[in-house]
């Protein structure tokens, strides 16, 4: 009997926090996490207890928020992070963002295979262009347009996976009495050079138990598509709804098609955010706390949500405590160009107050589902039968307890329903995600 296919697992790490920027003030929680690494690796553990195929700390160069009231929103450095909990751990794959418009792909190369080879095999490269301002400014640039970021990124992969082939399988010879360490024969360099990237190589590093790292990818649109079906294995992808997720999968899948590959050997996360209680009401007791340490944000919340529904709120006529007046329920509408705006709609017609409907993440940058554990595991549940995604980026709104609650509650009701495997499937990342062994170049 052929076995049913299962959902993967990849917990995002963001600060030490988790998803709310806010959580550092939540009881229980260790308001220095950030400078931590402890708190990585307990996390990251507690994933692995959890059979989590990854961790995935993505990454921005750059201080893109006001750390006044908020942590930030990326660990101090997340490939000394993820060392830290490659030490610590053994299945659970590793995978951290590094620009492929602010870095030399000789360096990129090294530390991933480095890592790779440290973990027995257990890292992934997220590969992304970087459109941040803030970020060219702390290398002295400008942003350069799409199309240049993804020549640009074009060609650092292929060097990157030049580099990290250079060995041929069989160079580390190791021969004791002869007296050879390596076969230098069958370690050559690359003598590769682009429009913007060149490297002569090789790397000084054997392969891994899984040949080189796997490649991820999160960019969108026909740029971001080409690249993903070109050379990745996996995509963490932002949808809001099962219809825009299941159209992105199919397109991700298309392009590895385009591009003589497997469409099973690209894997797509859908970002995913939760709050966990025993009840939907204390779920949603736990949002609320977290808003009200930023009360300044409230006002512009309560008016982004009125652009979502197409009725001008504001703090100053609306009681944000109560449910929306029938009046301006009876002329409100799910603004099309936001796939959030149907369910923060739905929540108002069901005649929850304002401040609860943002509380259920209504305007969260990931879906939020704000309940039980059940709730938890209907939600993924409904998007992967849907073939909205292969697996899930999950974020606890506070990392602290968020992890733990989700392995101990959520994950055994997957199991339960056959929907999340019960062992790891192999030893290494490629083993665990089910996608084939790379080494190389490709053709």
């Amino acid at each position: 009997m052929k076995k049913r296919k299962e959902m993967q697992l990849a917990l995002q790490m963001v600060s030490g926090y988790g998803a709310e920027f806010s959580a550092w003030r939540m009881p229980g929680t260790d308001p220095a996490a950030y400078t931590n690494t402890d708190s990585y690796v307990e996390r990251a553990k507690l994933a692995e207890k959890g059979k989590f195929q990854m961790i995935f700390i993505a990454d921005t160069p750059a201080l893109t928020n006001d750390l006044g009231p908020q942590t930030p929103m990326f660990p101090m450095d997340p490939m000394l992070a993820l060392m830290a909990v490659a030490r610590e751990t053994k299945h659970i794959g590793l995978v951290a963002t590094l620009s492929t418009t602010f870095n030399y792909p000789y360096n990129i190369a090294r530390q991933f295979k480095a890592l790779d080879v440290i973990s027995h095999g257990r890292v992934g490269w997220n590969a992304v262009t970087t459109s941040d301002p803030l970020a060219a400014a702390n290398f002295g640039a400008q942003i350069a347009n799409r199309k240049e970021r993804y020549d640009m990124a074009h060609e650092s992969i292929q060097i990157v996976q030049a580099l990290w082939g250079s060995w041929e399988a069989d160079a580390w010879t190791l021969d004791v009495e002869g007296g050879k360490f390596a076969d230098m024969n069958k370690i050559q360099p690359i003598n590769l050079e682009g429009q913007y990237y060149a490297s002569r190589g090789p790397l000084p590093i054997p392969p891994s138990e899984q040949g080189q790292p796997v490649i991820f990818q999160a960019g969108g649109g026909k740029e971001g598509l080409e690249l993903a079906g070109k050379y990745a294995s996996g995509v963490y992808a932002n949808p809001y709804d099962i219809e825009s997720a299941r159209r992105h999968r199919q397109a991700l899948r298309q392009s590895a098609v385009r591009f003589g590959r497997n469409p099973d050997d690209i894997k797509m996360y859908a970002g995913f955010m939760f709050s966990l209680a025993a009840t939907e009401g204390e779920a949603l007791e736990r949002r609320r706390q977290l808003m009200s340490f930023n009360p300044d944000e409230i006002p512009s919340r309560v008016s982004y949500l009125g652009s979502m529904i197409g009725i001008p709120l504001s703090v100053n006529v609306v009681d944000i405590d109560q449910p929306l007046a029938a009046d301006l329920l009876n002329n409100a509408y799910a603004n099309p160009r936001d796939p959030r705006s149907p369910k923060a709609l739905q929540l108002l017609k069901q005649g929850l107050s304002i401040r609860d409907v943002l509380a259920h993440g209504v305007i969260n940058y990931h879906p939020v589902v704000a309940g039980t554990p059940v709730q938890v595991a209907d939600f993924l549940e409904e998007w992967f039968l849907a073939g909205a995604c292969d697996g899930f980026s999950v974020v606890p709104d506070i990392a602290y307890d968020g992890v733990a609650d989700f392995v101990e509650q959520v994950v055994p009701i997957l199991q339960d329903r056959g929907l999340f495997h019960r062992e790891y499937e192999g030893k290494t990342l490629r083993e665990n995600m089910g996608v084939p062994y790379e080494y190389g170049r490709l053709k």
